[in-house]
């Protein structure tokens, strides 16, 4: 081998681990389970925000005192084996009847599996198995978490459904109670892995509660995984316009700490019709930071996927994160003594 020349582990990372919630997760892992070595579980790990307190999700947390299925569910999907009848079953959604009116079968049959085998993490694992997963699900926690805001103007908001509908701009969040602990495996996962994806996804919903953990966020510092941040293509509910990408990575290191090596961002071109649209429904179109903007590695790259909505090619996403992995990694090794 040439001397100063990357190794060949620099092909690829063996082991990586995507943290988020919402949609932006799953689609992340959608890409990621192409391009990942599936020959064992624990080379592709997902941890998931548990805060969700809508929907079908938060009425079963609610009956059931278990955590919220539906991001687990998603998540499951997208890395199942299983493109059809199973995968069709646990989305199926009922539209009707008093009790079962806006329910997801998926989340039904995890909460009846967390009751059969007495763990929500067992019900993960055996609905796993039915649909063949590629790698791993982890909720980030299994306490009973809530998620409070501050707004800019100091107010406090409970929960995360009154967060995203309150359509004030977050200065910080945070979970109750404060000392909650990562679910089993979260943060060896973290340790171990050689390659972290943080989002996309909301920042104050999906992301920060995650590294609202301080065993998690501790990980994050201390791990020697490249630690890549996917930026979003829109601002959202409760940020402010002016917040930016830039402004993003403060949050997240607010939050966090020093948990982000490189930003892996859209820059392509958005139809004007869209970004029109997205403009009227209060929400703006994130362009890239500018050279020199940032103190990180900066990767640019077409995300967009095609469609009226502004939305993460799976596989170009993953494609991005391990061509940072590799720049960041290979840089690493070029400084080494």
């Amino acid at each position: 081998m040439t001397p100063g020349a990357p190794s060949d582990r620099c092909a690829a990372p063996r082991r990586v681990v995507a943290i988020g919630g919402g949609t932006g997760l799953p689609g992340v892992l959608h890409g990621l389970r192409e391009l990942v070595d599936a020959s064992s579980t624990s080379n592709l790990t997902a941890i998931v925000a548990m805060s969700d307190d809508g929907g079908s999700s938060g009425r079963l947390r609610r009956a059931r005192g278990m955590p919220p299925p539906g991001d687990v569910r998603n998540c499951l999907l997208a890395l199942s084996a299983e493109e059809d009848l199973l995968t069709g079953l646990f989305q199926h959604r009922y539209d009707d009847g008093a009790e079962l009116k806006g329910h997801n079968l998926g989340n039904l049959i995890l909460a009846a599996l967390a009751e059969q085998t007495g763990s929500f993490m067992k019900a993960v694992e055996v609905s796993s198995r039915v649909l063949r997963t590629v790698g791993r699900i982890l909720p980030v926690t299994l306490d009973d978490v809530r998620l409070e805001a501050t707004t800019r103007d100091g107010d406090v908001v409970y929960g995360e459904t009154a967060i995203n509908a309150s359509g004030e701009a977050i200065r910080e969040v945070r979970l109750s109670p404060a000392n909650a602990a990562p679910a089993p495996g979260v943060v060896e996962a973290i340790r171990e892995a050689d390659l972290v994806a943080l989002g996309p996804g909301s920042l104050y919903t999906s992301l920060l509660p995650n590294l609202a953990l301080p065993e998690v966020a501790r990980a994050l510092r201390e791990t020697s995984a490249v630690r890549v941040l996917v930026g979003n293509l829109v601002t959202e509910c409760g940020e402010p316009h002016d917040l930016g990408l830039a402004g993003h990575l403060r949050a997240v290191r607010q939050q966090g700490g020093d948990v982000v090596d490189a930003l892996l961002v859209h820059d392509g071109e958005i139809p004007a019709d869209v970004r029109e649209r997205y403009r009227d429904e209060g929400a703006i179109p994130l362009d890239p930071p500018q050279p020199g903007e940032l103190d990180i590695h900066v990767f640019s790259r077409c995300l967009v996927a095609r469609g009226p909505k502004l939305r993460h090619e799976s596989l170009a996403t993953a494609e991005g994160l391990l061509a940072a992995w590799q720049a960041v990694n290979t840089a690493k090794m070029m400084e080494a003594p």
